[in-house]
């Protein structure tokens, strides 16, 4: 893997287990160990300690590498363990040392990271029969507890001392950045009084009482909890569909060249424009049809995994960059042909589908202006119109280009009818014609044809299509707006206009639970110098300033 890092400031997503200096990985037949034991010394910039497995930013870039080989690498896990290798806690939640110096993009970008991560387990639970049982002996506190609320069930140690709690209100004066406020009421279904009294208590709530009010399954004498914990996994093993005896494929590394003003892939080529803050993605398509066998290299992977790593690393590495112009490459029936391996039956055919989902809804969680150009010698086929859906806007060249005969075409899969739902649980069609269901049935009368710029302007998939005299323009003028605006105010537009109809959990986490926290992550009450984040540890008392807004 080859690496240039243009700043100091680099932060790098690629890991494997070999290099993990947070957690432990460990494996019994169909059961495999996470164990929690964050290096103090081991934070991702200097001035904090990790102490008692609190975190940053770097043990959630291992956790997130653990869930993803453990979905594609072990096949015959059904069950994860989530545990703590530390005597008397399981985990403190994040560092508050670093969010206190952190700047405030930093503090979004981790928690949003940090969603995403706990997203994905869910998705795991739900979706790939690989369960999550997560063991607590010790206190869960914070971010501890919501990296615990993840998992399909809890057990905690009965012993006076091992609690939950959500603590950020009282002393920090911020709320759980990751979901758990959203979590104890949506998916615990913990009564909304008790769940109030439990956001508001420093000390969280342990034994029988944690089981009364829902925040926990199960709590087991310490004399008694690691047979517990075993018994448990062996009855969730049997609920799993994951194959025992099927070969899992290695996570090879990413082969990666990033210089100043580009970033390269195998499929993915990034040109920056720092003067337009923009972003020049171009995806390209397969070099021929699907192998039979299918490695690290496999395109519609190969893609994905190169994709995913390219928008973290534009996300914490050039947050400057503030509008991603996306455009394709390649041959349309090669991509039509591994498009329509998404339906395939079979783990790992669902691990590369489910991955895709995951990966065009961290598209539309970007908090970046997002533009697709479709031009003659475009590749945009089902799962790549999926990227033209998520986009704000796709403008599609009307004709040839002066001098040549070919002109710009998309095609339609069941891929864009319900494959990769959104975190709202519709389709990008569906999102795209929220309220107007006839529309979709007319496109989904269109799979398989290759539309022109009319076509695919009459069925409503397109924005505008200029002709080859306007186009230079309109993508000109389009992105040069974009750069005029304020990039706050765009953020809240685009989030508010991408996500229609039915709300979610997820889309609760990203919207209303992510804007509040993100407001109250620049109010003097927390990171004023007076504030609470900033005071906590100090023994000096937080200042707070008494209107309500």
């Amino acid at each position: 893997m080859e690496t240039n890092t243009p700043t100091k400031t680099f932060i790098d997503f690629q890991t494997e287990p070999s290099r993990y200096r947070h957690w432990k990985l460990s494996f019994d037949g169909p059961i495999a160990t996470l164990a929690m034991d964050v290096d103090p010394q081991g934070g991702l910039f200097e001035g904090y300690e990790l102490k008692l497995n609190s975190y940053d930013l770097g043990v959630d870039i291992e956790l997130y590498d653990a869930i993803q080989r453990l979905r594609f690498e072990h096949p015959e896990v059904r069950v994860v363990i989530f545990t703590s290798a530390k005597d008397r806690v399981f985990c403190a939640g994040a560092n508050i040392r670093m969010l206190a110096q952190s700047t405030h993009a930093h503090k979004v970008n981790f928690c949003k990271f940090t969603n995403e991560t706990r997203l994905s387990i869910e998705d795991a639970c739900e979706n790939s029969g690989q369960h999550y049982l997560c063991a607590i002996h010790g206190t869960a506190a914070g971010g501890g507890y919501e990296l615990a609320l993840t998992a399909d069930r809890i057990i905690m140690a009965d012993d006076g001392n091992t609690a939950v709690s959500l603590p950020e209100l009282p002393l920090l004066a911020v709320l759980p950045g990751t979901g758990g406020l959203t979590r104890v009421v949506d998916k615990r279904k913990v009564r909304r009084d008790l769940a109030d009294v439990f956001s508001t208590t420093e000390e969280g709530v342990k034994g029988k009482r944690a089981v009364e009010w829902g925040l926990v399954d199960e709590v087991v004498p310490s004399s008694k909890f690691k047979d517990a914990v075993r018994q448990r996994a062996q009855e969730m093993v049997a609920q799993s569909d994951r194959p025992p005896d099927a070969k899992g494929i290695k996570l090879t590394p990413l082969q990666r060249s990033i210089a100043s003003d580009t970033i390269e892939y195998d499929y993915v080529k990034i040109r920056l424009d720092r003067k337009i803050r923009t972003a020049w993605f171009t995806l390209q398509g397969p070099s021929g049809p699907p192998p039979d066998a299918i490695d690290a290299g496999w395109w519609l992977l190969a893609l994905a995994r190169q994709f995913d790593d390219a928008m973290l690393h534009l996300r914490l590495n050039e947050p400057t960059i503030t509008s991603w112009v996306f455009k394709s490459k390649g041959d349309r029936e090669w991509t039509a042909a591994f498009d329509a391996t998404l339906g395939r039956d079979g783990w790992l055919y669902r691990e590369i589908r489910l991955y895709w989902k995951r990966v065009l809804k961290r598209l539309e969680v970007s908090s970046r202006s997002l533009l697709t150009l479709i031009e003659p010698g475009s590749n945009f086929v089902g799962c790549l119109f999926e990227v033209a859906l998520a986009s704000d806007r796709a403008l599609m060249l009307d004709g040839p280009r002066e001098g040549q005969k070919e002109e710009a075409a998309i095609r339609l899969t069941p891929t864009n009818f319900g494959t990769l739902p959104m975190g709202n649980g519709l389709s990008r069609m569906e999102s795209r014609f929220w309220g107007h269901p006839q529309q979709v049935e007319a496109a989904r009368k269109l799979v398989g044809q290759d539309l022109a710029a009319a076509d695919a302007a009459k069925a409503g998939l397109v924005t505008a299509t200029p002709d080859d005299i306007d186009w230079e323009d309109e993508v000109r003028l389009t992105l040069e707006s974009r750069a005029s605006f304020s990039s706050d105010a765009l953020t809240g537009m685009e989030a508010n206009l991408r996500f229609v109809g039915p709300e979610t959990m997820e889309t609760k986490i990203f919207g209303r639970l992510s804007a509040w926290q993100n407001w109250i992550f620049q109010r003097p009450n927390a990171v004023g110098e007076g504030g609470a984040l900033k005071l906590y540890g100090s023994g000096k008392r937080a200042e707070y300033h008494e209107e309500r807004v």
